[in-house]
């Protein structure tokens, strides 16, 4: 047995999940705000924001099989990984708080500015998190552990998010008397901008730090540099593997819900529901519930059921849970903005929802890793830094289009600037929940029918890995 093919220890699991606070601060910022601060307190319009924003995530998509590539075949003395890790960590804080510091200019200058300030955020956030991802299978060959892990970042990444949520609805986007509506209150995103980038860089490093030694331990045993797909085409020949091609088929349809879903939440909540800024707070709070809730149940889940399989399961709930307010609604079943049933039920249909959510995302990462595993055995290239890559391209390419769509939906059904909570035309608020349940529930449906088709089982897995290690060195 070598050292990866362990167990790894709870202080690593938790340190090494730190790391993806960065991503959930970013992801939040992006998912939640930025749409909604560049439409209505800069003023851009929001169609415009959305193709900023997308176009910023497909470019930044198309360089994350570079940036894979590249650290699989990176070679230093600390490994093939951790440069990248370590070298990320300020580039991130920077891009982070000019992109919250638009310049009062024209509007075609300030689409650019927003153009180029989210490619420089995503590029460096890939330049960590694609690597760091990459370090997942050789960190724990253990088919089960793996999820466990990964709910560690999990964990981090949604506690970050919403605790920087938290913060910005209960404290630093209140009302004042110069901003009588919390969130078009300028100063507030600024502060939210600096504390973000603090605690990205933060946790970068102690992320890189908690893998060090283990990772440069196995990196010097290693007899002599693996093989990884050094060319374009080599590079095309991994992307073309079957159960990759199968994961992303399934993940296109889960990331495209979750970008529609983070980037309408601000308009779902203000408008149909009529929250202020303590329901507001309240919510970012109580979503945390879900975030344990997945935490809690995925890795029993997916011993149960396997992942695939509970992965389509928990794809398919979280779809009846997080539509049937929206539904119920529809046919006046549902208590109406003010009722003091309102805030119970909702929250109770929404957090497990997004606890079914979550479970099924920190599957597909797992899957993941599954996939390196098996396209090492079958091929003998070791690409798990390129497959990462393909993670991130395609969440980056279809949660674009989840922004790219909110954005569209925000303009199709007229909803006037700087719109007041309860003033909105009825219609328009009708329209917009109808607009959002449809395309959630279609593309949930087709989503849970693709995690059925991934071929990768628990038993493969463990047959692959046992003829892996016994010619596996020993690290001292």
């Amino acid at each position: 047995m070598t050292e990866t093919s362990d167990k790894l220890p709870l202080r690593t699991k938790i340190l090494y999940g730190f790391g993806a606070s960065a991503y959930g601060i970013k992801d939040n910022g992006f998912s939640v705000f930025l749409l909604y601060y560049y439409n209505q307190v800069v003023g851009m319009r929001a169609d415009v924001v959305s193709l900023a924003i997308a176009i910023a995530l497909f470019v930044d998509a198309f360089i994350d099989p570079l940036i894979g590539q590249m650290t699989d075949r990176t070679r230093t003395p600390i490994g093939r990984r951790h440069p990248w890790l370590y070298g990320a960590a300020i580039p991130i804080a920077i891009a982070w708080l000019l992109l919250w510091h638009p310049p009062e200019a024209s509007a075609a200058v300030q689409f650019f500015y927003l153009l180029t300030m989210a490619m420089l955020v995503r590029i460096t956030l890939s330049a960590y998190e694609v690597p760091s991802l990459a370090l997942l299978p050789e960190l724990s060959r253990d088919y089960h552990d793996r999820t466990s892990t990964l709910r560690y970042r999990t964990l981090f990444g949604w506690a970050s998010g919403l605790g920087i949520m938290i913060l910005a609805y209960g404290v630093l986007l209140v009302p004042s008397e110069k901003y009588p509506v919390g969130l078009l209150n300028v100063d507030g995103y600024s502060t939210f901008a600096i504390i973000g980038a603090g605690v990205m860089a933060i946790a970068v490093l102690v992320s890189a730090l908690s893998t060090h030694r283990r990772m440069v331990g196995q990196y010097k045993a290693e007899s002599s540099p693996p093989e990884t797909a050094e060319g374009f085409s080599q590079m095309l020949s991994a992307f073309r593997f079957k159960p990759f091609m199968l994961l992303m088929f399934a993940g296109v349809f889960a990331f495209t819900n979750q970008g529609l879903t983070f980037a309408m939440t601000p308009y779902l909540l203000t408008h149909v529901w009529e929250f202020g800024s303590a329901e507001l707070t309240l919510y970012s709070a109580v979503l945390f519930i879900g975030v344990l809730l997945a935490f809690l149940l995925v890795t029993p889940i997916s011993r149960r059921t396997g992942k695939p399989n509970g992965a389509a399961f928990l794809t398919l709930f979280a779809v009846v849970m997080g539509t049937a307010p929206y539904w119920l609604r529809m046919v006046d079943l549902f208590p109406e903005p003010g009722s003091p049933a309102l805030i119970p039920i909702l929250f109770i249909l929404l957090v497990i929802a997004i606890g079914a959510s979550i479970s099924a995302m920190i599957l597909t990462m797992s899957m993941m890793a599954d996939v390196a595993d098996a396209y090492t055995y079958e091929v003998g290239k070791r690409t798990e830094g390129l497959f990462s890559s393909g993670m991130w391209f395609m969440q980056k390419m279809v949660g674009g289009m989840g922004i790219l769509l909110s954005g569209l939906i925000i303009s199709f059904i007229q909803l006037p600037a700087q719109a007041i909570p309860g003033s909105v035309d009825p219609a328009i608020v009708d329209n917009l929940a109808l607009i959002f349940v449809s395309i959630l529930t279609v593309v949930g449906i087709a989503g849970t029918w693709a995690y059925t088709l991934f071929p990768l089982s628990e038993r493969d897995h463990g047959e692959r890995i046992s003829k892996q290690v016994a010619t596996m060195p020993k690290v001292k």
